[in-house]
């Protein structure tokens, strides 16, 4: 099984069937934390839909379209980050991530970022990194703008979001630009 080990506390691991149970109880657990920014959350209601999620992931990552992570902090489940769309083409890719609420404070998600940027730009050769926020969404925009990524705009309306429309900032990555930050 592919595993990235990020440092000492976490270890990012492709996620397997088995694990469908897990993802589902971090779900369900942060239900109301996650629904505020992921759109897909209200829709994902039993372990089988994980299941059946989890086997589309392993499909994409064997046709080298994806590669979704479970972040484990000190053994725990308590969250998870992707690399999305990746375009062999034009060597881009985009990266997302949730954390649980009880998680958060911790430095878990930059350190994650920061393991998969390595990852996409030194393994997998890629040559740009997306990252998608929320306009409001203070948190999850604090990890591009931590690690330097450039704000390349906003998309007015950008996604549809619990009967809304929200604007969606982006940020943007070039592998020239990377460069490994400072410990958090």
């Amino acid at each position: 099984m592919f595993t990235l080990k990020a440092d000492h506390e976490i270890e990012l691991l492709v996620f397997q069937r088995q694990h469908a149970l897990q993802l589902y109880q971090l779900v369900e657990k942060n239900r109301d934390h996650l629904r505020t920014w992921l759109p897909w959350v209200d829709s994902m209601t039993t372990p089988y839909q994980f299941e059946t999620v989890i086997t589309h992931w392993l499909n994409q990552l064997a046709e080298g379209n994806a590669c979704n992570l479970g972040i484990l902090y000190k053994g725990k489940l308590v969250g998870s980050i992707g690399l999305h769309q990746i375009d062999w083409y034009n060597k881009m890719a985009s990266i997302g991530y949730y954390l649980a609420k009880d998680a958060e404070g911790h430095g878990i998600m930059i350190r994650s970022v920061h393991a998969v940027l390595n990852y996409a730009f030194l393994d997998l050769g890629l040559n740009r990194i997306e990252i998608r926020c929320g306009v409001k969404n203070i948190r999850s925009r604090a990890i591009p703008e931590k690690l330097r990524f450039r704000k390349e705009g906003i998309l007015r309306d950008g996604e549809h979001l619990n009967d809304y429309f929200h604007d969606i900032i982006v940020y943007s990555m070039l592998a020239r630009e990377w460069q490994q930050p400072p410990s958090y």
